[in-house]
């Protein structure tokens, strides 16, 4: 089956009332342990006085900071809520079919740096916090979760196509070895001006959402890369190159 990473966003959504976390109903219980340390961890730092230097905010996002100390008793929402940044408002999960929603929970991953792995149906507070974060006594969130994510990820993404949507910094986290890496495919996004081409973040967060919205509405599951490349070409202008064990799918936007 197709596996599609997505990063989180920094923008997510709470809620005023409602119940609290319940680690033993999210997906993947065998991240329970390494979820509550890192989540300690920061409800620690986001107490103290050095918390916007770690966390790299300002104090502007006070109330976020504060928040993280309440992860316990703070409202849970459905990571299908959860997170509102470029990416999902193009993968607009609320306006999907049924049986593309049923696809969606089964084949969307999101690596976080507080929980680890999610999955859309999950339920989780929001939080502040970025896979490329140093907290104190954990050391560098992505090495942190390299171990925990190697044993869940390779399981889950099994011997179908992984379609990479994240950014470096939290593909840090996890990337397939092996057998695995050959159906690895990082999606990149490009913009082409008079024959040059340049990297987008913007339009590239939500060029990705789409095409991961593309591939669970068409409903099949691409055995290979260059199946997958086959899929995405019905929309887009798109190129396939190997790089290194995996490959890179690179969308061609032109102005």
């Amino acid at each position: 089956m197709t596996v599609i990473l997505l990063p989180p966003s920094e923008g997510k959504t709470g809620r005023s009332r409602g119940k609290v976390v319940d680690h033993g109903a999210l997906s993947f219980p065998e991240l329970a342990i390494a979820r509550e340390t890192v989540l300690d961890a920061l409800a620690k730092v986001s107490a103290s006085t050095d918390a916007y230097d770690v966390l790299g905010v300002g104090p502007s996002l006070r109330d976020e900071v504060e928040r993280n100390t309440r992860w316990r008793t703070e409202p849970a929402v459905p990571v299908s809520e959860l997170y509102s940044g470029v990416l999902y408002d193009a993968l607009g999960y609320a306006s999907l079919s049924p049986g593309t929603k049923r696809r969606a929970n089964s084949r969307l991953l999101v690596v976080s740096a507080a929980w680890g792995a999610l999955r859309m149906a999950d339920r989780v507070p929001p939080y502040r916090l970025s896979m490329g974060t140093t907290l104190p006594g954990l050391g560098p969130l992505a090495s942190y979760w390299r171990d925990p994510l190697q044993a869940t990820l390779d399981e889950v993404a099994g011997q179908g196509v992984i379609v990479d949507c994240r950014s470096s910094t939290y593909a840090a986290a996890w990337r397939p070895t092996g057998d695995q890496a050959a159906k690895w495919v990082a999606v990149s996004v490009v913009r082409e001006r008079g024959g040059v081409r340049s990297v987008v973040s913007h339009n590239a967060k939500h060029t990705r959402g789409l095409v991961a919205r593309h591939l669970l509405e068409s409903g099949k599951d691409p055995g290979t890369a260059r199946a997958l490349h086959k899929l995405v070409a019905e929309r887009w202008n798109a190129e396939l190159d190997r790089t290194g064990a995996g490959w890179t799918l690179t969308v061609v936007e032109h102005d």
